[in-house]
């Protein structure tokens, strides 16, 4: 173990500290935990929980967390079971969700009295979150310094103010966040069209917009394919560019019974984690002291930017396999029947130079041999994916390619088998699902234009790129965001600071304290909102709201705790407020009495969205309702009816010889852009986040040493981007690549570098060099 000293960031560094998160405290380094779970996730997860919340309102919050007449998880978007569920249904890292929610620590006037924002915008994002729920709404005049109580009439009125002042709609950009519930979202959109703009990006464009992207046009779907019941007949489940054991912890129980029953699980990921080499149950009591249950028979260290390469290079193995013992490895039937374009990608995949695949991919032949093995003996094989795969400038010709080898043995539309985009959050899916969409459809249109009575507007709005050079370019002057931490999810810090200092207004709809809230437009408001933990109260009693998860099921969330202030209002509250004050006449929405009782809402949501027919009746249903999903039955609802196989280029980042690729990633302590602690055990590092991992070889060839400072430079297009005092620390990964935790490392992604098809930041494929700090 090492214990290595703070450091302070020059004071040329001010400006840029503000926008970006200060360096930690003190670092130490301890070898990484091979063996995920057991019975130090049982005591990671209750003690922060009972700390904030104490342990009476802690444990009520806890026993209803993902039960089917509690609330939702606040955390990702990992389904529940459809039938009997244990009594605590919940990750260690829900449960530190729950604790950030449930803190009975406040933010009141007294607190922004105290601290002005310049002296917030020199504290780190942990302990911004640890100051507690913010509990009534607060203004930033023009030209202060200090936010201020504001009623919530007042606020509504300075934005409508603000808003109608436009020379456009369009000069106003609505954000929305994946907590938000599909009752919020829907009123949101319909608020926003009726405004006149389709300016709606949302967290998606951030995420898994390449999956919707890439999926869509070749499966008629853009969400997954199965259902957790296929993970129990899977004989082969492919996990890439995904950490299970920290972004969705609860997946390791279905990947431990899978493994447990001989399915050949196989992690495609450029660093080794935890959570995919051994694991424990932590409710498995007689599981905890033992050494745990293996979980991936093969990991395959893929060079980051590599997957499409890697899954070239099974395929062709496949497509050899096939021609030496025809009818043996291919499902022809499925392919003559089911697809189209067979025929030109096997012709490219044979023309595929082998050196060109074990370069890109940084994989032998022997190891992709292997794991073409794995794939040919599977009579079903699920492929799940995260944003490790979905922030690169190949992002959705990977994604394709991924389905191109689902497609090779018909894994579509069949029990065990199928593609498994999971969701980082846990409503983003379900909000574009209810319209939550800056490029919507002429049919949703033309439904919310029958529906309540207007002409929607057709132009095509600003995703969050758009969006963010929109306001830098002046073209945008309000800022509205529905939940989120804008700035530190978004890429490119500094040139987010700007766009956002460019802004007349911003106003973001919170729960606690973010960085978003610092670096502000000339006025800035923070509107506080009910948590998914809390009691929402309206005019007929107790209200329910609905989510949709990973694999399209539509379920209830109703919160059970006293609200942390009674100043707080819900988000369809927020959003039918703010449309009240803003379109006053203009608008004939009954806003007042859909939020009276939001069965109103989803009666209005089952007229204009498909699938959601007796939504009242079928929410009400224990465990709800699946969406309908044609791929999973095989109705492709594409061009021609049949799934596409793809022809694609095969692309990759050739940096030079001192250049690194970078990846950035999360701790374990942390999810999105929350930051629980400054901990992430499962990797050995304690007490500080500012850190890039390397591998040994590297740092041995340039003399660099364990905790030594380094400055990271990003290279795109003769653009230079860096971030400063890295502690370098050696780790199992491919030569040549790095790793550095977000938001921490966002500073480097540049805003002109987002994956062809989708515009989503490439967050995870960053070319950058290293040198010894100054």
């Amino acid at each position: 173990m090492s214990t290595l000293p703070a450091e302070k960031p020059p004071a040329a560094e001010a400006r840029s500290q503000q926008a970006e998160t200060p360096i930690e405290t003190e670092l130490r380094l301890e070898p990484p935990d091979r063996i995920a779970g057991g019975l130090a996730s049982i005591t990671h997860a209750l003690a922060p929980a009972w700390k904030e919340a104490g342990a009476a309102r802690a444990s009520a919050a806890l026993r209803a967390l993902n039960q089917k007449e509690g609330f939702d998880c606040p955390g990702c978007a990992w389904p529940d079971p459809d039938g009997e569920r244990t009594a605590n249904e919940y990750c260690e890292n829900g449960a530190k969700a729950v604790a950030e929610e449930a803190t009975q620590k406040l933010v009141t006037p007294d607190f922004f009295r105290a601290w002005s924002v310049s002296r917030l915008s020199q504290q780190s994002d942990h302990w911004l979150g640890k100051q507690g729920r913010i509990s009534q709404p607060m203004f930033l005049p023009a030209g202060r310094d200090h936010y201020q109580p504001i009623s919530w009439p007042e606020a509504f009125a300075l934005i409508a103010r603000e808003l109608n002042s436009l020379a456009s709609p369009n000069e106003a950009v609505f954000y929305t966040s994946g907590r938000t519930s599909n009752e919020a979202a829907f009123l949101y959109q319909l608020f926003v069209r009726q405004f006149g703009t389709n300016n709606l990006p949302d967290c998606s464009n951030l995420c898994h917009e390449s999956s919707g992207t890439a999926m869509k046009p070749v499966l008629g779907v853009g969400k997954g394919t199965v259902t957790l019941a296929d993970f129990e007949h899977a004989d082969a489940i492919f996990v890439i560019g995904q950490n299970p054991g920290t972004c969705h912890p609860r997946m390791l129980t279905h990947l431990q019974k899978a493994a447990k029953r001989g399915c050949a699980i196989v992690s495609v990921n450029p660093l080794a984690e935890t959570g995919l080499v051994r694991f424990r149950h932590p409710q498995h009591p007689w599981e905890w002291m033992g050494s745990g249950t293996p979980i991936a028979r093969l990991f395959l260290p893929v060079r980051v930017n590599g997957d499409q390469a890697l899954f070239r290079g099974i395929m062709r193995e496949m497509l050899e396999a096939e021609e030496r013992w025809p009818g043996s490895v291919l499902d022809g039937e499925f392919i003559a029947s089911q697809t189209s374009g067979f025929e030109s990608f096997a012709a490219a995949l044979r023309k595929e130079s082998w050196e060109r695949i074990t370069a890109l991919s940084g994989l032998s032949r022997a190891q992709l041999h292997a794991a073409a093995e794995i794939a040919i003996r599977s009579r079903a094989t699920i492929c799940c994916w995260a944003m490790g795969l979905t922030q690169h400038q190949n992002a959705v010709a990977t994604i394709q390619e991924i389905v191109n080898f689902l497609l090779l043995r018909g894994n579509i539309g069949r029990p065990g088998a199928g593609a498994c985009p999971v969701r980082g959050h846990s409503n983003v899916q379900g909000d574009r699902t209810v319209g939550i969409n800056e490029k919507p459809s002429a049919d949703l249109l033309q439904r919310l234009g029958r529906e309540f009575g207007f002409s929607p507007p057709r132009e095509h709005g600003y995703d969050t790129v758009a969006a963010i050079r929109a306001m830098h370019a002046g073209k945008a002057r309000v800022l509205f965001a529905l939940g989120g931490n804008f700035l530190s999810a978004t890429p490119d810090t500094e040139f987010t600071a700007r766009a956002l200092q460019s802004c007349r207004l911003t106003a973001h709809v919170s729960t606690k304290l973010n960085r978003a809230h610092l670096v502000t437009g000339e006025q800035a408001l923070i509107l506080p909102c009910l948590g998914r933990t809390e009691r929402d109260l309206q005019r007929s009693g107790a209200q329910l709201v609905s989510v949709e998860n990973s694999m399209g099921i539509v379920h209830s969330s109703r919160g059970s705790l006293r609200p942390a202030s009674e100043h707080l209002l819900s988000e369809p509250a927020i959003v039918a407020g703010l449309a009240t004050a803003t379109l006053g006449k203009r608008s004939q929405v009954p806003w007042a009495a859909l939020v009276e009782d939001y069965d109103l809402i989803r009666e209005r949501i089952q007229r204009v969205i498909p699938g959601f027919e007796d939504y009242n009746q079928r929410l009400r249903q224990p465990g709800g309702f699946y969406l309908p999903n044609g791929a999973r039955e095989r109705n492709f609802q594409t061009s021609d009816g049949r799934a596409h196989f793809s022809t694609l280029a095969l692309t990759g980042l050739a940096p030079a010889a001192d250049q690194f690729l970078l990846t950035t990633i999360r701790s374990h302590d942390q999810y999105n852009t929350t930051i629980y602690g400054l901990d992430d055990r499962y990797r050995g590092i304690h007490g500080g986040r500012r850190v890039v991992f390397l591998n040994p070889d590297d740092m041995r060839r340039c003399s660099w040493s364990q905790g030594e400072l380094l400055d990271i430079t990003s290279h795109h297009n003769g653009e230079r981007r860096s971030a400063l005092r890295f502690r370098a620390v050696p780790y199992e990964m491919p030569r040549g690549c790095a790793a550095a935790y977000f938001p921490e490392a966002n500073v480097l992604v540049p805003i002109s570098s987002t994956a062809e098809g989708s515009n989503t930041p490439t967050s995870k494929s960053l070319i950058v060099t290293l040198e010894r700090s100054k």
